[in-house]
């Protein structure tokens, strides 16, 4: 009965099936608890880069205890620095970056030839998490997993390993619910996605390819219609040091990289003065956002600096090839360093080190997208919304080079990349019900 009822709706895309709908809710709401407890488990893990292997370790077993297919490997075991929008990872060791993908096969009893077979499906997010800053400035530990008021606190927590169990606890509630799927489902979790992007490109390196590809970033329950790129680089200079009573007056070369960065700053307003043009973000106040995050330099206070390196990001639109992007960068370095005394003498270096990452594109329009928006209209009783992205996430891939409709769309929280992260666990269970009733739908579910 329910193949016939959920291929209705994957057909006609009119509405999700209330009878559906209210088992997975039933099934979501009395599985709560365990997801609870098992995403403050996930937020303990400190996978911070270069050190997810434990946290990796942890949901292999977890998903093979779920009779998934676990395919675990690192990305050392994967050829990928031919593929395209490979990053370069500079002291990060490949064979320590853990990937894992489960392969959910359809039940035994499927078949391509039904009327209205499901379609294949790929679930990705990723367990790498940004550094935590001073800890003092967190009211809880940044891995505590604390819960209070319906917040569960920690690094990760919102970003994005609450949109990982929407995700896992999604197929479990299909599974209770007595339901199987007609097509398969496979549940990719990935590093490197904060800073390189190689841990989804090594899976489609790997072979693994489906109809559609949904990632639960925390987007609030919107879908992402269009993302900028990012570009990742570190500036490197260099000058013969001497005490600070002989230097001259351009002779400091944390001073001569300031004059850089405000090059580069000027570069980013004319960027978005162009982009006002843009098709995607012509009205998108300032898309392209450039950031020095991280700078050290100098031995001694009384010394001039004989170094100083500054690690960047800055943004380019969709339709932006990385190589124009690069040139632009290395051209207007060039410039300002001829116009420092300094630097002129001593030109810098450009360092590419980390995301080479194009933006990308959700053409509206696809089934996938459909049966998306029916399921969270069945859920939140509104129209799911799009929105415009500054930063990258992992769907450009699928869109980019392998031509299928992508889409990122998770819960909701607060302090992305900030002090006391926390997901919002309310609206967490709405979008676990929301992915569930996708899944469901898209590969077609029948008891």
């Amino acid at each position: 009965m329910f193949h016939e009822l959920v291929s209705r709706a994957t057909d006609l895309f009119t509405h999700m099936h209330p009878e559906l709908l209210s088992k997975l809710s039933f099934v979501v709401d009395s599985n709560w608890d365990r997801q609870v407890a098992w995403l403050q488990s996930l937020v303990r893990f400190p996978s911070v880069r270069g050190n997810e292997e434990s946290c990796q370790n942890w949901l292999a077993n977890e998903f093979a205890t779920r009779d998934w297919r676990v395919d675990r490997y690192s990305l050392a075991d994967v050829s990928i620095d031919s593929c395209p929008s490979y990053a370069p990872m500079i002291g990060v060791d490949p064979a320590r970056s853990i990937q894992i993908v489960a392969t959910i096969p359809p039940a035994a009893d499927a078949s391509a030839s039904k009327p209205n077979a499901g379609r294949s499906l790929i679930l990705q997010g990723h367990v790498d998490v940004v550094p935590t800053g001073p800890e003092e400035m967190w009211t809880d530990p940044p891995f505590s997993g604390a819960v209070r008021e319906n917040w569960l606190h920690g690094r990760g927590a919102q970003d994005m390993k609450m949109g990982i169990s929407a995700m896992v606890f999604a197929l479990d509630a299909i599974r209770l619910a007595g339901l199987r799927l007609d097509a398969p489902v496979y549940v990719q979790v990935v590093t490197e996605e904060e800073s390189t992007g190689n841990g989804a490109l090594s899976t489609l390196a790997r072979g693994y390819k489906a109809d559609a590809c949904l990632i639960p970033e925390p987007t609030g329950n919107t879908i992402t219609r269009a993302q900028c790129g990012a570009l990742w680089f570190k500036l490197r200079l260099q000058s013969n040091p001497m005490h600070v009573e002989s230097m001259p007056d351009e002779g400091n070369v944390i001073l001569s990289a300031l004059s850089l960065l405000a090059s580069l700053r000027a570069l980013t307003r004319r960027l978005n003065e162009a982009a006002a043009r843009h098709t995607w973000f012509k009205d998108f106040p300032n898309p392209i956002k450039f950031s020095p995050g991280v700078i050290h330099g100098g031995d001694w206070a009384s010394s001039t600096p004989s170094w100083c390196e500054v690690d960047c990001r800055i943004g380019l639109l969709p339709g932006t090839p990385v190589e124009e992007m690069e040139q632009t960068v290395i051209d207007t370095v060039a410039e300002a360093a001829k116009a420092d005394p300094l630097l002129s003498e001593n030109p810098p270096q450009i360092i590419w080190n980390g995301f080479r990452a194009e933006g990308a594109v959700l053409q509206p329009g696809s089934k996938a997208e459909e049966v998306l928006a029916q399921a969270h209209a069945a859920v939140f009783d509104a129209k799911m919304r799009s929105r415009l992205s500054t930063a990258v996430n992992d769907t450009r891939y699928y869109a980019l080079y392998q031509n299928i409709p992508a889409l990122c769309y998770g819960p909701t929280g607060e302090g992305l990349h900030g002090t006391n992260e926390r997901a919002d666990l309310l609206n967490l269970k709405q979008t676990t019900l929301v992915l569930a009733a996708f899944i469901a739908t898209w590969c077609g579910a029948y008891s």
